[in-house]
């Protein structure tokens, strides 16, 4: 946030970075734990540019405990949409496919979804409900985004400790993956 008066003096690089960070943690701190999926309003890139990669990408991480998926979460950005996997435990292994259309994993039954590309998001090992098979992202399958680029998520599945979450996008467009930790998540920018 910038402030409408100006500084009155150079300001120490440290101060710089702190600010922005504790701006940050509040806003994370009030948004809490997401539970399911939620549209979150346009947010302003802070010099993040727009991806530029469409090269399809294979993570692979077998032998470590399933993570859970505990909500997806999506918002647009000045360059690009963003969709954001919250995740309990660590980063699994991961595939991001471009497909010809979005289908149910298990019966492979065609989801009735329209848009310009498809990209198809697999997590392994990774579920989306707990030890009691109680989902941990409810809601959907189908979840309108409405975005840039982005115009809906949808939940291909949860089936034999892989989660498949489908984006319905307008166009064909580059897209880039970040891991960030603390807690785990998978984030994944579409370029509008």
């Amino acid at each position: 946030m910038r402030s409408s008066t100006p500084p009155r003096g150079p300001m120490p690089r440290g101060a710089r970075v702190a600010a922005p960070l504790a701006c940050l943690a509040v806003l994370l701190a009030a948004c809490g734990t997401a539970q399911q999926t939620a549209t979150l309003p346009r947010q302003t890139s802070t010099g993040s540019a727009a991806p530029t990669s469409t090269a399809e990408v294979d993570v692979d991480r077998s032998g470590m405990e399933p993570a859970e998926v505990t909500g997806v979460r999506y918002a647009a950005h000045d360059t690009y949409d963003r969709l954001v996997v919250d995740l309990k435990g660590d980063i699994p292994g991961y595939s991001v496919k471009w497909v010809d259309e979005l289908v149910q994993d298990g019966s492979g039954k065609p989801i009735d979804v329209h848009g310009g590309a498809y990209l198809q998001l697999t997590l392994f090992p990774a579920n989306a409900h707990d030890e009691e098979g109680r989902p941990t992202w409810s809601g959907g399958p189908v979840y309108p985004a409405r975005l840039g680029t982005l115009a809906d998520v949808v939940r291909t599945g949860d089936f034999e400790a892989r989660v498949g979450i489908g984006l319905v996008l307008s166009k064909r467009a580059p897209f880039r993956l970040t891991e960030q930790g603390s807690p785990s998540r998978l984030i994944l920018d579409v370029a509008h």
